[in-house]
């Protein structure tokens, strides 16, 4: 697909994109895109004729872990290191 890259279309983009641009940053844009464009576009020179479409570009997997019943830390134990505590539960800065 061959993209005309030009003035209008970089207008174009600018008013949908809510933005205000002076000519020499249209015409700076316009060189950038045009560029872009270019280098996007040999990706239509490579061979894909035996590569299955994929709609997920990196394999799901479940990353998750199965939950397992573990030794918990008792209250005593989980409060012994915190200097700030209050009536057996961490203190925390006040919140406005």
């Amino acid at each position: 697909m061959k993209v005309k890259v030009n003035k209008e279309l970089i207008g174009h983009i600018a008013e949908v994109a809510r933005l205000k641009l002076t000519d020499k940053e249209i015409k700076k844009f316009e060189a950038e895109l045009r560029e872009i464009i270019e280098k996007f576009s040999k990706l239509d020179e490579v061979d894909t004729k035996n590569i299955e479409p994929s709609l997920q570009a990196v394999e799901l997997k479940n990353i998750l872990r199965e939950d397992k019943e573990g030794i918990c830390l008792s209250q005593k134990d989980a409060l012994s290191l915190i200097e700030h505590k209050k009536d057996g539960y961490f203190k925390g800065p006040k919140a406005v």
